[in-house]
């Protein structure tokens, strides 16, 4: 189990211009620490201060949407030898609203119980790949419209 292999785990919910993330201790599940970081490389690195200070020892970075808002930092942890786990959207309770900071916890929460937890995806030459492929169903798509309008005239 990851939790018999670590000390925290630090939730992160990434956002376009913004990153919660939360500090959460394993063996009791608590929160020691909440904070914010401009998504950026001058954040990133924020991020990772913060981690060497309120979670030292073994630990893991539990990132939301790592394809997405949370691509740049997981690349960013990945480069500096961190643990990056890819957790998948999480389903909020309908009273709770959308709180950034519960859904950091909750980042950090949802691997804990994980036996084999996902990994992001690599780049370099699939995300290469998966670039060409979105390009030309773009390009395919524009052609049909295009001719379909033509063929309207």
């Amino acid at each position: 189990m990851l939790a018999d292999q670590l000390d925290y785990v630090v939730g992160v919910d990434p956002h376009r211009d913004s990153h919660a993330l939360a500090v959460v201790d394993v063996r009791s599940g608590g929160v020691v620490f909440e904070a914010t970081a401009v998504a950026d490389g001058e954040g990133y690195e924020s991020v990772l201060r913060l981690a060497n200070q309120h979670a030292p020892g073994r630990r893991a970075f539990a990132v939301e949407g790592t394809g997405s808002f949370g691509a740049g930092l997981a690349r960013f942890l990945t480069s500096h030898e961190e643990l990056v786990l890819e957790v998948g959207r999480l389903r909020r309770e309908r009273r709770s609203g959308k709180n950034d900071a519960l859904d950091a916890i909750r980042a950090a929460r949802s691997v804990l119980g994980q036996t084999r937890p996902a990994r992001p995806r690599a780049g370099g030459e699939r995300e290469a790949l998966r670039a060409l492929s979105a390009a030309r169903e773009g390009a395919v798509t524009a052609r049909r419209a295009g001719l379909c309008q033509l063929r309207g005239l």
